[in-house]
């Protein structure tokens, strides 16, 4: 059976209003407030503020999984690698939610959030097959893992945050000089 229409509405109100919030700031009262709709109706669709968090996150995470997909069509794997971390970053610091989404597992509530779910899953095996693939050409340290990649670039997102905008491209291009093998990196 599918959602009543009022219900529909309320929802997509409850998420427009939410997106004008800090994501990592989100308190429940003030979104049913902003929203014109009860709490109850709120609480609803969003149990916690973390489900408001991740249902916001679902369209950054097509749009991460998306860039995942172009850097592997790209033919050089350093230049999809470099790709793909530039794009991780930018749509991290777009969406100030979705570091926690991607990091934060534990808080998750499967059940509740299986688009989020999905969606993550399929970022994951987008950092998978970007990373291995520059392992591979031997562009990145064989001893990385994807976890490890999505937790530098969550710290890329951070130091951009604490410092200027204008310090992302010389932070990524550390990052990407870092995760070098040692043999490329000498050169």
């Amino acid at each position: 059976m599918s959602p009543r229409a009022d219900a529909v509405r309320s929802r997509e109100r409850i998420l427009e209003i939410a997106r004008t919030h800090d994501p990592r700031a989100l308190r429940l009262n003030d979104i049913a407030r902003e929203a014109g709709v009860g709490i109850g109706t709120v609480y609803r669709h969003f149990p916690t503020a973390r489900a408001l968090v991740e249902a916001l996150s679902v369209d950054s995470l097509a749009r991460l999984e998306a860039a995942a997909e172009a850097s592997i069509a790209d033919a050089d794997p350093a230049s999809a690698l470099r790709r793909f971390v530039c794009d991780a970053v930018a749509l991290q610091l777009e969406d100030g939610g979705l570091e926690a989404v991607l990091t934060d597992l534990e808080q998750t509530d499967a059940a509740m959030h299986t688009e989020c779910t999905a969606a993550r899953a399929k970022v994951f095996d987008g950092y998978a097959a970007v990373l291995g693939r520059a392992q591979r050409a031997d562009v990145a340290r064989a001893d990385l893992t994807p976890a490890q990649l999505r937790r530098l670039v969550c710290g890329i997102e951070h130091a951009v945050r604490l410092g200027s905008p204008d310090d992302r491209e010389l932070l990524i291009d550390i990052l990407l000089a870092g995760i070098r093998p040692a043999a490329v990196a000498a050169h």
